[in-house]
């Protein structure tokens, strides 16, 4: 009987000492530890395309709205594209930025990936164009959600525009 009390008080003293030793200090304020997570980006695709759609290009595609067909000449017009500028500077700036993205795509080179027409008809009609246009909707899922906003512009004013943005 001896022998089980000094075995059982040896076994509870072992148990207090293995759970003692562990001070927590009580700090004053808010803190919270966070672990860090790595997460990547998923990048836009159209079937086993791995191009951003807004790299991606696209010369076939003229969009959904009123712009059908536009021949370009081959020379610029130095004062549609001046007065194009004028125009996106005071529309567009807000959310476009020439060679970078912003919220919304860099204008600059976009003629190389695009329609004539699928630009104009983004600029003069971008609900129909998220709502219609497949390359649209998967611009509006890489830009997080921002859709275009419609400016309300004119047939000339865009054209102004596409004018300038040949100029980029």
């Amino acid at each position: 009987m001896k022998i089980v009390l000094k075995s059982f008080a040896l076994v509870f003293s072992l148990l207090v000492l293995s759970c003692g030793g562990k001070e927590e200090k009580k700090k004053d304020g808010f803190q919270v530890e966070r672990q860090k997570t790595t997460t990547e980006k998923p990048v836009m695709s159209s079937g086993t395309n791995t191009v951003k759609p807004s790299e991606r290009i696209d010369l076939e595609s003229k969009g959904v709205g009123p712009i059908t067909s536009i021949t370009l000449k081959d020379e610029i017009d130095q004062a549609l594209a001046a007065e194009g500028k004028k125009v996106y500077d005071q529309m567009c700036l807000a959310c476009h930025r020439v060679g970078k993205k912003f919220i919304g795509p860099a204008p600059n080179g976009l003629l190389e990936r695009r329609t004539p027409e699928w630009i104009m008809n983004m600029i003069l009609n971008p609900e129909a164009m998220v709502k219609e246009d497949p390359l649209a909707k998967e611009l509006l899922i890489e830009f997080n959600g921002s859709p275009m906003a419609n400016q309300g512009l004119t047939e000339e004013q865009a054209r102004a525009i596409l004018e300038y943005f040949r100029t980029l």
